[in-house]
C-alpha cells in the first residue's frame, strides 16, 4: 500500500535518502555503510526502515550486487532531487550570511537564452559570488520546473502552462524565426521558394514548440505534416546537424541564426513564415515569495 504524504513527511529522513544513494553507487550494504559512516547492521536496519515506510522492496540482489528495481529507481531519482535542493539551500544560506545573495535558478527557451545570459551577466557584476543555475528547455518544460519550484523565473510563453493566470509576467521579448539550412542545401540561394518546396524537405524540429509552429504553417498551406523529421532538443545539436547534413531544414531564432550565418556555417532560406510566433514573457509564480537574487534578476532583465 502506498504511504500517505503525512507518513512520508514524518518518517523519511535525509540520512536514509543518503544511504539509498550510496547503495545505488556502491552496490553493496558493506561499501555503502562505509561511505555514510555507519555500521553494516545499521545500514541493513536503515534500509529495512525505508522499505517498511514505503511499503515496497527497493533493491534486488544479482551477481553484480544490490540493484535498484523500478520503484527503487523512482525513489532514487527523487532522492537526488532532494539532495540537490538541500545543496542549494546551503548555498543560499551561505550567500545570505556572506552578503552575496545565495542561489538563483533561471530558465529560458532556445530563442530566449541570449536575453537570459545578458541579464545574468548584469546580475553578476554586482553579485559575482552568486550561485547560478541556467536551464534551457521548452516553454512547457520550463513552466513545469517553475511549478515544482526548481527554477525561480523563466523567460518563455505562458500559454503552454495549465493555468497562465498562476504567473506574474513582465515585459515581452520578440523572437523572429528564420528557416535555415546548410549553405550547400539546394534551396539556399533560391529566390522565394514556395512552402510546398520546403514541405518536401526533411526538417529538424525542437520538441513541443517548433513542431507546433511548423504544424500551423503546414495547415495554413493545406499540406500534410512532413513525413520525415529529426527531433533534437539541443541548440548545439541542431547547429551541428545543419553543418553536417546538406539535406535538412530547421527553424532557428534570428539572434542565434544570424551569428552562425555571418560566419558561413549555416545559411538562411528565402522564406517568410506566415505563422506569427508569440513573444516570450518573464514569468514567476504568484503564490511564492521571490528571493532577493530573483528580484535583482528581474530588475536587471528590465534594464
Amino acid at each position: 500500500m502506498t504511504p500517505t504524504l503525512e507518513t512520508l513527511m514524518s518518517r523519511l529522513r535525509l540520512r536514509q535518502l543518503r544511504l539509498l544513494l550510496a547503495l545505488d553507487e556502491c552496490g553493496s550494504i558493506h561499501k555503502a555503510a562505509e561511505q555514510v559512516a555507519i555500521s553494516q547492521p545499521g545500514a541493513t536496519r536503515a534500509l529495512g526502515e525505508i522499505e517498511s515506510t514505503l511499503g515496497a522492496v527497493l533493491f534486488t540482489r544479482s551477481s553484480r550486487g544490490l540493484e535498484a528495481n523500478e520503484l527503487g529507481r523512482c525513489v532514487l531519482r527523487y532522492a537526488r532531487l532532494i539532495q540537490n535542493d538541500v545543496a542549494h539551500l546551503r548555498e543560499e544560506m551561505l550567500g545570505i550570511q556572506q552578503g552575496s545573495g545565495g542561489h538563483l535558478a533561471v530558465g529560458g527557451t532556445m530563442g530566449a537564452m541570449s536575453a537570459i545570459v545578458e541579464a545574468v551577466a548584469r546580475v553578476r557584476e554586482k553579485q559575482p559570488s552568486l550561485s547560478l543555475q541556467i536551464v534551457e528547455d521548452t516553454s512547457e518544460g520550463l513552466l513545469a520546473l517553475l511549478d515544482q519550484g526548481r527554477i525561480d523565473v523563466a523567460l518563455c510563453r505562458p500559454n503552454f502552462g495549465r493555468r497562465p493566470s498562476d504567473y506574474h509576467s513582465y515585459g515581452q521579448y520578440a523572437e523572429p524565426l528564420w528557416v535555415v539550412a546548410n549553405p550547400a542545401h539546394p534551396l539556399v540561394g533560391r529566390a522565394a521558394p514556395t512552402f510546398g518546396e520546403l514541405a518536401a524537405q526533411v526538417w529538424i524540429v525542437y520538441p513541443v514548440s517548433m513542431p507546433r509552429m511548423l504544424e500551423q504553417e503546414f495547415v495554413a498551406a493545406g499540406l500534410p505534416r512532413p513525413v520525415q523529421s529529426i527531433e533534437i532538443s539541443s541548440t548545439y545539436g541542431i547547429l551541428a546537424m545543419l553543418m553536417q547534413d546538406a539535406t535538412v531544414l530547421a527553424l532557428l531564432p534570428e539572434r542565434i541564426a544570424r551569428e552562425e550565418a555571418e560566419h558561413g556555417r549555416i545559411a538562411r532560406v528565402d522564406y517568410q513564415l506566415g505563422t506569427r510566433n508569440p513573444p516570450f514573457e518573464l514569468l514567476w509564480r504568484q503564490d511564492r515569495e521571490l528571493s532577493a537574487a530573483a528580484r535583482h534578476f528581474i530588475q536587471c532583465y528590465g534594464d
